[in-house]
C-alpha cells in the first residue's frame, strides 16, 4: 500500500514539486514545535528556524517563476500561475518581517517563542494555500488554517484582558464570516456541480446557470469582505487590532488581507460571472461591479473619516488599513472590468504590487510602534509620541517616511501602488468606477490629516514625561532597514516589480501539469 501511495504522489496530477514552497513552510512549523518541546529555553533558535524555512520557500518560488500558460496539479486543485507566485512572495515577506519585529516583544512579554513561531508558520502556510487554491475546498482549508492560527496569536498574551477580548471578538465574528463563506461555496457547488474554479468558469459562461449561484456569490462577498475589512463588514478591525500584540497586529493588517484578496480575485475575476468576456452575463457583470464599487466607496470614506478621530496609534492604523482595503478594491474592480486578458493580468499584478507596497510600509510602521510600546502596549497613544523627533531621530524619521508612504507621497512605494491600482479602473471608462477613483483620491487627501498629525506630534509637540531610549536589537534594525529600502525602491523602480508580477498569464487554469 505504501508503494501505491508513493506512486500516486509521483504522478503528474499529484506532483509534490508544485506544492513544495508550501510544504517547506509547513515542515518548518513542525520542526519549530518539535525543537521547542526538547529545548524550550533556547528561544532564539525557533525564530532562526522560521527565517530559514521562509527563505528556502522564497528561493523555491523564485525558481518556479517563468512564462507560459498557467498550469495546475493535484487534479486541478492547485494552480501554478503568477497570481499564486506573486502573492506568495508577499506572504513570505510579511511573515519574515514579523519574525524580525517580534524579537523585542517575545522577550519583553515572555511569550512562548516556539508556540508563537509555529503558529506564524502555519498561518503562512494557510495564506499560501489560499493563493494557490484552484478549488473552493482548498481555498477554504487554507483560510481556516490561517484563521485558527491567527485567532490564537491574537490572544497569545494570556495575562492581558484586552488581548483576550480581542481574540474572542475575532474568533466569534470570524466564525460567522467563515460560515457565510462555506455556505456560499456549498450553494455554488449546488449550482454548478463542481468546486473546481476552471469547471465553474465553464459553467457560468452558459446563460442558463441557476439563480442560486447569485446567492452563493453574495455570501462569498460577505465572507471575504470580513477578511479584507471591507465596509460594512469592518467593525471587528479596530478593537481586534488594538487588543492584539503589536507584531501580530502588523501581521494581520498585511498578510491575511493579501491572502483574502488573492482568493477573492481567483474566485470572482477568474471563476464567477465577474469574469470579463462573459457576454451572456453582461447585466449580472454590471451588477457585481456596481455593488463592489459602492462598498469600496463606503470602505474608503469610513476608514479615512474614522481614523481622524482616533487617539491611539494602533486604532488609527486599523482604520487606515480599512481605507487601504478600499484602495485595493479599486484595482480589483479594474481587473473585473478589463476588456482583454492582458489588461486583466496587469490589473491583477497591480493589486499584488499594491499589497506588497502596503506590507512593506505597514510592517515598518508597526515595527516602530512595537519597539516604542512598553509591556502590554501601554505606550501606543498619540501623546506618547510627543517630542520624540529629536530624542530618537532615526525612529522618528523612519516612522515619518512610513506615514508619508501610506499617504501616497511621490517617490514612495505607497504613491506607485495607488497609481497602479487606480489606472485599470480609469481605463474601464465606467462612470461609477471613475467616481470610485475620484473618491479614492479624495480619501487619500483626507488621510493626510491623521498621517501628518503623527509627524507633527513627534517633531512639534513638547514632551512632558520622561523619555527612555528603547534598545534596538539587530533583528529589529534589520527589519527597519529592509522596510525603508523597500519603500524607496518600490517608489522609484516600481516598473521592474510590476513587470515581474505580470510576466506570465494569471488567467483561468486550463490544463494540468505535465
Amino acid at each position: 500500500m505504501s508503494t501505491l501511495f508513493l506512486t500516486d504522489l509521483l504522478t503528474p496530477e499529484a506532483s509534490v514539486s508544485i506544492i513544495m514552497p508550501e510544504l517547506v513552510v509547513a515542515l518548518a512549523g513542525v520542526i519549530v514545535m518539535l525543537y521547542d518541546s526538547f529545548f524550550p529555553k533556547q528561544r532564539a533558535v525557533s525564530g532562526a528556524i522560521s527565517l530559514i524555512g521562509l527563505t528556502v520557500s522564497a528561493v523555491i518560488l523564485a525558481t518556479m517563476w517563468g512564462g507560459g500558460s498557467p498550469t495546475s496539479g493535484w487534479n486541478g486543485m492547485i494552480a501554478h500561475d503568477n497570481l499564486r507566485l506573486s502573492f506568495s512572495f508577499v506572504f513570505l515577506f510579511v511573515s519574515a518581517m514579523t519574525v524580525l519585529i517580534s524579537t523585542v516583544w517575545v522577550d519583553r512579554e515572555n511569550v512562548p517563542a516556539g508556540e508563537y513561531h509555529a503558529l506564524l508558520l502555519f498561518a503562512t502556510f494557510g495564506m499560501m494555500m489560499m493563493s494557490a487554491g484552484n478549488d473552493l475546498v482548498v481555498i477554504f482549508l487554507g483560510l481556516e488554517t490561517l484563521s485558527i492560527a491567527t485567532y490564537v496569536m491574537a490572544g497569545l498574551r494570556r495575562g492581558d484582558l484586552k488581548s483576550n477580548e480581542s481574540a474572542m471578538k475575532y474568533f466569534i465574528l470570524g466564525s460567522f464570516a467563515s460560515a457565510f463563506l462555506l455556505y456560499g461555496m456549498a450553494l455554488i457547488y449546488g449550482s454548478t456541480g463542481s468546486t473546481n474554479l476552471t469547471q465553474i468558469a465553464d459553467k457560468v459562461a452558459n446563460p442558463n446557470f441557476p439563480a442560486l449561484l447569485l446567492i452563493g456569490g453574495a455570501m462569498l462577498i460577505v465572507g471575504f469582505g470580513f477578511k479584507i475589512a471591507m465596509a460594512p463588514f469592518h467593525v471587528w478591525t479596530p478593537d481586534v487590532y488594538e487588543g492584539a500584540p503589536t507584531p501580530v497586529t502588523g501581521f494581520m493588517a498585511a498578510g491575511p488581507k493579501a491572502a483574502a484578496f488573492a482568493s477573492f480575485i481567483r474566485i470572482f475575476v477568474l471563476g464567477l460571472p465577474l469574469i470579463a468576456g462573459v457576454q451572456s452575463s453582461v447585466y449580472l457583470h454590471d451588477a457585481w461591479i456596481s455593488a463592489l464599487a459602492v462598498m469600496a466607496i463606503i470602505t474608503i470614506l469610513v476608514g479615512n473619516v474614522a481614523a481622524i478621530m482616533q487617539t491611539n496609534v494602533k486604532r488609527m492604523l486599523a482604520y487606515s488599513s480599512i481605507a487601504h482595503a478600499g484602495y485595493a478594491l479599486v484595482g480589483f474592480i479594474g481587473a473585473g472590468m478589463a476588456k482583454t486578458a492582458a489588461a486583466r493580468d496587469e490589473a491583477i499584478a497591480s493589486v499584488a504590487f499594491y499589497m506588497l507596497t502596503y506590507a512593506v510600509t505597514n510592517m515598518g510602521a508597526f515595527a516602530i510602534v512595537a519597539l516604542l510600546a512598553e509591556k502590554n502596549d501601554r505606550r501606543a497613544e498619540f501623546e506618547d509620541y510627543n517630542g520624540i523627533g529629536f530624542k530618537s531621530p532615526v525612529l522618528a524619521f523612519s516612522l515619518s517616511l512610513f506615514m508619508l508612504s501610506l499617504l501616497g507621497l511621490p517617490l514612495t512605494a505607497g504613491f506607485m501602488g495607488k497609481i497602479l491600482v487606480f489606472r485599470p479602473a480609469l481605463e474601464a471608462a465606467n462612470p461609477l468606477v471613475t467616481g470610485l477613483v475620484i473618491v479614492a483620491v479624495i480619501g487619500s487627501a483626507i488621510s493626510a490629516y491623521y498621517y501628518l498629525r503623527l509627524i507633527v506630534v513627534m517633531f512639534f509637540r513638547e514632551r512632558t514625561s520622561e523619555w527612555r531610549q528603547p534598545k534596538m536589537p539587530l533583528a529589529m534594525s534589520t527589519a527597519l532597514v529592509i522596510a525603508i529600502l523597500g519603500v524607496l525602491y518600490f517608489g522609484i523602480f516600481a516598473d521592474r516589480v510590476i513587470e515581474k508580477f505580470a510576466q506570465s498569464p494569471s488567467g483561468v487554469v486550463v490544463k494540468a501539469e505535465k
